[in-house]
């Protein structure tokens, strides 16, 4: 029984065993998870305080970090701006982006403390784990090693961490963008929005590097009518001749178009599905007016998404009275705007779709910038992929232009490309971001961060970029 036992034990998996360095990542992130930033109850003020106490810990003065608050009726949605300044002067610097404010989360619902950092079997939870405490972490975490390393860089490296990227009365990002650009400028931008692919068995399917995002924007479509008694039915009923434009707008299909990013996407994903879809693809690459070879990749909700514009009605109200012809009937429609795409042009196109002249179609609240998306430029897209080979090896990278929307959009107006680093994976389910439970790999995120470690030196000190 004892040999069984030994031998038991000798076949069982052994964790490895954590580096100094390491703990020392872990004790950051799990400080950061810890301090809520929802927009109810937290603060990004705070957060950004406790990160800032940790810079100045390894290093950094005053002068190097810009602590910064919200407005007056929102101080807790404030940040920073930390710099460390490299040895050419003349060489742009290389911006950190990441938000540090997360998605509400309900205790009730949860089957942990969503704000108490926890690891359990080789995962850390906690909300924001993933989206994006993880990126603030690690990049944080970075200009610390870096610092304390002592050896400069060739060009300056800035973080910047913010609050109002998933939501709330006040954007950092935006604000930083509108008022304080030459606290952010850089030659680009690292940020989130992309992400790896694993299997149901957690095979690493395949790395993404992220060169645009679509963009949000909401619409109201508006019909009005006089009303009258619900006794005395007449034929242009509000209610009606909205819910009949929704059914021609969910009936209709925005054209597929592509970017250099898209292109380069589904031309590397053709060779790896193969089969009729892989054709279906090189098809529609050369002629996005190929309606056989659309349907064939838009299966796929994700393709579907990526391939156009998409608008979706989402809500409804109606009518003043249980007995009275409505005089007003509304729905909201999001649309995830393809990049470049104006709202102008989706406006129109909405209004077309609905094909009813009576029905109003305006877009409401932030009206977003709709910058086109950033070059996928070989200096800095090829370094990401050599230094994949190395840290993932096997794992090809694919161009990706995330369907959601991040702060990049802002930066991106302002003429700073931005970029959503490669390094980590989601599982099929999502990993909870934005739900419940939300988890991150232990050995993924220190794999990420060894890996963005790397990549963020290649990056400042290359020579050749502009």
């Amino acid at each position: 029984m004892k040999a069984l036992l030994v031998a038991a034990l000798l076949a069982a998996p052994v964790a490895a065993a954590e580096r100094p360095d390491q703990s020392a990542f872990k004790a950051l992130y799990k400080e950061l998870v810890e301090t809520n930033t929802s927009v109810s109850v937290g603060s990004c003020t705070l957060a950004a305080e406790k990160m800032a106490a940790r810079l100045k810990a390894a290093g950094y003065g005053d002068a190097d970090i810009r602590l910064f608050k919200g407005p007056d009726d929102r101080p807790q949605d404030g940040g920073l701006v930390a710099t460390l300044p490299g040895k050419d002067a003349r060489a742009k610097a290389i911006l950190l982006l990441s938000h540090v404010d997360v998605v509400e989360a309900k205790r009730a619902d949860w089957e942990r403390d969503p704000f108490a950092f926890i690891e359990e079997n080789g995962w850390f939870y906690g909300r924001g784990a993933s989206d994006d405490k993880a990126h603030g972490a690690i990049f944080t975490d970075t200009m610390i090693r870096l610092k304390q390393a002592g050896k400069p860089l060739r060009r300056t490296l800035k973080l910047a961490l913010t609050c109002g990227e998933e939501g709330g009365p006040f954007n950092g990002a935006e604000w930083l963008a509108k008022t304080h650009k030459d606290w952010i400028d850089a030659a680009f931008a690292l940020n989130e929005g992309s992400v790896g692919i694993r299997d149901a068995q957690g095979k690493q399917i395949s790395l993404g590097f992220q060169a645009g995002e679509k963009v949000y924007q909401d619409f109201v479509v508006e019909a009005r009518n006089p009303g009258g008694h619900s006794s005395r039915p007449r034929p242009d009923n509000a209610i009606y001749e909205l819910t009949a434009g929704l059914t021609r707008l969910g009936q209709y299909e925005f054209p597929a178009q592509f970017s250099d990013t898209t292109r380069a996407y589904f031309s590397k994903t053709a060779d790896i599905v193969g089969g009729e879809t892989g054709d279906a693809m090189r098809r529609l690459i050369a002629n996005p007016q190929d309606l056989a070879a659309n349907a064939i990749v838009s299966r796929d909700p994700s393709w579907h998404s990526m391939l156009r514009t998409t608008c979706v009605a989402t809500r409804l109200e109606a009518g003043h009275a249980n007995n009275a012809l409505a005089q007003r009937a509304t729905a909201n429609v999001n649309c995830r705007m393809f990049p470049g795409d104006s709202i102008a042009k989706v406006q129109g196109q909405i209004a077309a779709a609905l094909a009813d002249p009576t029905l109003t179609v305006t877009p409401v609240g932030e009206i977003s910038p709709t910058p086109p998306p950033p070059p996928l430029s070989a200096q800095v897209y090829d370094p990401a992929v050599k230094l994949a080979a190395k840290h993932f090896p096997g794992v090809p990278m694919l161009p990706a232009m995330t369907t959601g929307a991040t702060d990049g959009r802002y930066l991106n107006a302002l003429g700073i490309p931005t970029y959503g680093v490669p390094g980590r994976f989601s599982d099929p389910d999502g990993n909870g971001v934005h739900g419940l439970n939300e988890r991150k790999s232990v050995a993924g995120i220190y794999a990420e961060r060894d890996y963005l470690f790397d990549l963020i030196q290649v990056y400042a000190n290359a020579k050749d970029m502009k």
